[in-house]
């Protein structure tokens, strides 16, 4: 339900994760072999001399300056623009307005009800249930009609379909106070703070 591109989000993290291990390694050598030292230090300068000769083949006619600067600003701020774009992806999908319909009083208006009401309600609802080790609400935009995810984490010893079907009790209550059908995903997890603990019985 989430429009999160996690594939990419999983791509940039691998290829930022090899480049800082790739430094890493390289500090790592550079300090403790004299050899690669010694590497660095020849193939350092004979790459600062090649950027230096491109600087001064690429000047303004009459002028000290290089286009070359000009050829780093536009990539610096297509890769700004770039970023910006990647990170107005992130959470993307979420739904601020659960229900939208006109008041049939003789009042003109629009009647209103947020996301966060359905969150909160759920949400205080599943709290304090003992054979829960956690749960969170969340409400979704799907192909233009909001919806809500629930995630949960049964404890150890937990049926999960008797835990499904009090689950959607409460939907079906919730549907009721707000007066419309609401698209539900309900996602139970299996945790290490679900393993480690069990459900309280009553005795």
């Amino acid at each position: 339900m989430n429009g999160t591109p996690r594939a990419l989000n999983r791509v940039l993290l691998f290829i930022i994760g090899v480049k800082l291990l790739a430094v890493g390694l390289l500090l790592l050598l550079l300090a403790t072999v004299p050899a690669v030292a010694t590497w660095w230090h020849g193939w350092s300068a004979d790459m600062w001399a090649r950027a230096e000769d491109a600087f001064r083949q690429t000047r303004f006619p009459g002028r000290e300056e290089s286009w070359l600067w000009i050829v780093a600003g536009v990539v610096l701020v297509a890769i700004i623009i770039a970023m910006v774009a990647w990170l107005a992806q992130q959470g993307k999908g979420r739904a601020n307005l659960l229900v939208a319909s006109d008041d049939e009083s003789h009042v003109e208006g629009e009647v209103q009800i947020g996301g966060g009401v359905a969150e909160q309600a759920l949400r205080a609802a599943l709290a304090d249930r003992p054979d829960l080790a956690g749960a969170s609400v969340a409400s979704y935009e799907v192909k233009g009609q909001p919806g809500l995810r629930l995630r949960i984490q049964p404890r150890q010893g937990v049926a999960p379909h008797l835990l499904a079907a009090e689950i959607s009790r409460l939907v079906e209550a919730l549907d009721l106070v707000i007066g419309k059908k609401t698209p539900v995903l309900v996602h139970m997890a299996s945790g290490a703070r679900a393993k480690l603990t069990k459900a309280e019985r009553v005795r």
